[in-house]
């Protein structure tokens, strides 16, 4: 099966899975294809969501998300040096990194910040903390949110008290750190939220790993909003940038049919 095939295949069955399978299984298709064969079918997938193909940008959605698993990180790599070598110039864009270090990696070297003050006297365990995350009342819920403990903000992230006014107040926090702002990319309830996915792209804390991958998923009016922030990083404007020249023209509507939506 050629890459067009393969790419054809992988947006044909995405889209008839429920969500929570299309993550396992492209990331079933990924190990078991090569990775040139693979890499060029994600490229043929980039390529048509960069020009705005429903069934593309639906396929690509799984794969911001599985991009979003820390586990997925190694072939995350090799993707990105055969996107460069080949060139595959829309799973480039996509994968693209800064030659700095990420802030998610001088995260990780960081110290674990500061725990909230539950009012109990005493720094609770993170045993206690995770205890009141899977049971949070609305009165404990600010401090919960402002927990270091990305294990506090998943469980958090899984509880049906949770909504999503309060993980866009946690997305668009700042200063934020960055592997809290991880845990919301790679939740399954709320990665795929407008206003969370904005959040998080809008966010000068958010590692370019998430953010870059994101930009992918924006619609054009999105798209602006990041090319005017003055605060997020060089790299996610120029994803933006490079993704809102590649989107083909609007059509215009004919003379007296009202705008097109």
């Amino acid at each position: 099966m050629d890459d067009a095939l393969l790419a054809a295949k992988w947006m044909r069955v995405l889209a008839s899975l429920a969500t929570e399978l299309r993550v396992p299984y492209l990331r079933a298709e990924l190990s078991s294809a090569s990775l040139d064969r693979g890499a060029a079918a994600l490229e043929r997938i980039c390529a048509q969501a960069e020009q705005g193909q429903p069934d593309a940008r639906e396929a690509l959605v799984s794969f911001v998300d599985l991009l979003a698993q820390p586990d997925f990180e190694p072939q995350t790599r090799q993707l990105r040096e055969l996107a460069r070598q080949t060139p595959w110039l829309a799973l480039g864009r996509l994968l693209r990194r800064p030659l700095r270090p990420s802030a998610m990696a001088l995260m990780r070297a960081a110290d674990e910040g500061r725990v909230p003050d539950y009012g109990v006297g005493r720094t609770l365990t993170l045993g206690e903390r995770k205890a009141l995350a899977r049971r949070p009342t609305r009165q404990v819920l600010e401090k919960l949110f402002a927990d270091p403990d990305p294990a506090v903000i998943r469980l958090l992230l899984a509880n049906p008290k949770v909504i999503e006014d309060d993980v866009v107040r946690l997305a668009a926090r700042r200063p934020n750190r960055p592997d809290v702002l991880a845990e919301i990319a790679k939740s399954p309830r709320w990665a795929h939220r407008p206003r969370v996915r904005m959040a998080l792209v809008l966010n000068p804390s958010s590692p370019a790993e998430i953010a870059v991958p994101l930009v992918g998923l924006l619609m054009r009016s999105e798209l602006r909003i990041v090319l005017s922030s003055t605060e997020i990083a060089p790299i996610v404007r120029s994803a933006a940038r490079d993704l809102l020249a590649r989107r083909p023209p609007m059509k215009k509507a004919p003379k007296g049919s009202g705008p097109v939506q």
